[in-house]
């Protein structure tokens, strides 16, 4: 089975949190670009702040089930856990 990846994405003000799963993680490249339609080309989040791999597809799908039900305070501490800076973590993905 493929694995695959969850992640945040976040703007520039780090105001907006979008939760998402891919198996993909170069998937980041189209949400900075503004080429995939829909939330965070609306809300222009450009910034992958934090992600998980999974062996497992359908680990990363249930991950993303269970975390979209959290307050952002929890995501947020997630963020800083790995990300202190909340630095643009895309630039680091040897794509």
């Amino acid at each position: 089975m493929k694995g695959g990846f969850v992640y945040i994405m976040t703007n520039k003000a780090n105001s907006t949190l979008y939760l998402g799963m891919t198996s993909d993680l170069a998937r980041a490249w189209e949400h900075r670009e503004g080429t995939a339609p829909g939330f965070t080309r609306q809300y222009k989040l450009k910034r992958l702040v934090w992600y998980e791999a999974h062996h497992d597809i359908r680990d990363a799908i249930q991950r993303e089930k269970t975390m979209k039900h959290w307050s952002r305070a929890w995501k947020v501490r997630m963020i800083l856990d790995l990300n202190p800076e909340w630095r643009d973590l895309y630039e680091d993905l040897n794509l």
